[in-house]
């Protein structure tokens, strides 16, 4: 009696598991723009921008990738406990490499004050990789790329590379 049962629960677990697979794992339906009136449409394209992609290509960016890496001490009680090594890229309009090039020492020593801040704060304690935290790093970094060169020129300040030694 158990051999006939045993197949059919088996059955029954099986087909419950792939329904509710299938459930969880389809994918989102599309919204239809003419369902939308036209006021609620334009209020979406200006909250939100689409995202870069084969219909709506990336204006023409140049990455200018910075010679040398950043070295930031990690200071505790007046002893170096740490050091974090950072490589970074900016994100300029293309033409724009030979200006960065041309004032990349102004550039490194901006960027070397943010980063001995960030780590004064404690910014790379912790989970310092986290998103948030390389965003508020990303964010001050852009910042003061866009004070020395522009707004126009720097676009945006990539974090290559980021490791911590701790001694």
């Amino acid at each position: 009696m158990l051999k006939k049962i045993l197949p059919i629960v088996f059955l029954l677990i099986g087909s419950g598991v792939g329904v509710g697979a299938g459930m969880a794992l389809r994918p989102v339906p599309e919204v239809v723009e003419e369902e939308m009136p036209d006021a609620e449409k334009a209020a979406k394209a200006e909250v939100q921008e689409e995202p870069h992609g084969p219909d709506n290509p990336a204006p023409e960016m140049d990455y200018v990738k910075l010679n040398n890496q950043f070295v930031v001490p990690i200071v505790k009680d007046r002893v170096v406990v740490a050091l974090v090594v950072l490589a970074l890229s900016l994100e300029v309009p293309l033409g724009s490499k030979e200006a960065v090039f041309r004032r990349e020492p102004k550039l490194r020593d901006s960027f070397l004050q943010v980063l001995f801040d960030h780590a004064n704060i404690g910014g790379f304690d912790g989970a310092f990789t986290e998103a948030n935290n390389l965003g508020v790093l990303r964010n001050a970094l852009r910042e003061v790329g866009q004070k020395e060169m522009g707004v126009e020129v720097i676009k945006d300040v990539l974090i290559l590379e980021i490791a911590r030694q701790d001694y």
